[in-house]
């Protein structure tokens, strides 16, 4: 099974939708997934994200279908600095603190103890545990028993939040790590393989990261998740 992640297009937070520039890129990321043999299309239930699916769906003839969990997370919290906002703090734990997150729990730091993203760290996870089993990985620690007979494309539509906790859960990695040092651009594409081996464990691997040749011309870079839903 290969999963593709991609994030939505350039977003107007306001109105939960796509700018024009957020649609060309859409279209353009579209005309670059239609190669992938992608066979199921999930995308989150904000605009922003639905509508950048709606260009692929479109293209490929496919329905979308809509994971409810894979909305854009939320943050904050008492006394939380700079409002709780997971990539700042992510990236001072990295910067000013050098927390060692392979060896200290990033769960118990106080910018996330009792931060609103790790409530919805948690949730995604758990869920996302359920659509892989329903595809044929049952998660156990840090691999997957394989369960499924045959090769599949899915592609999921999401955010720069939701999509780094599905990211740090199937990679074993921490979430601030992830958010901080593999944060990815508007419609990129990041896809992961998970081995087809029945009766085996087996663990993903990561094919492309931040795939963005497709928006050459339409993306001015890099831009994180301005606000809380």
């Amino acid at each position: 099974m290969r999963i593709l992640f991609i994030r939505h297009g350039e977003p107007d937070y306001e109105h939960d939708c796509l700018t024009e520039t957020g649609r060309l890129q859409a279209a353009a990321a579209a005309r670059r997934l239609e190669r992938e043999g992608i066979g199921k299309i999930y995308s989150s239930p904000n605009g922003r994200a639905s509508e950048t699916a709606s260009y692929t769906a479109r293209l490929l003839g496919l329905e979308t279908e809509i994971l409810d969990y894979m909305h854009e997370i939320s943050w904050g919290g008492q006394d939380l600095p700079s409002e709780g906002h997971p990539w700042t703090l992510s990236e001072w734990m990295i910067d000013r603190e050098n927390f060692d997150f392979f060896a200290d729990s990033w769960r118990e730091h106080p910018y996330f103890r009792n931060n609103a993203a790790l409530q919805y760290y948690d949730m995604i996870c758990g869920r996302l545990d359920a659509l892989l089993a329903a595809h044929g990985y049952r998660q156990e620690g840090s691999r997957f028993f394989c369960t499924a007979e045959a090769q599949e494309n899915i592609a999921l539509f999401s955010h720069g939040g939701s999509g780094a906790c599905a990211l740090a859960h199937l990679l074993s990695l921490p979430f601030p790590y992830v958010a901080t040092v593999l944060p990815y651009e508007f419609t990129s594409i990041t896809i992961l393989e998970f081995p087809v081996r029945p009766g085996r464990f087996v663990h993903p691997r990561i094919e492309l990261f931040n795939d963005t040749a497709h928006t050459i011309g339409l993306s001015q870079g890099l831009r994180l998740q301005e606000k809380s839903e």
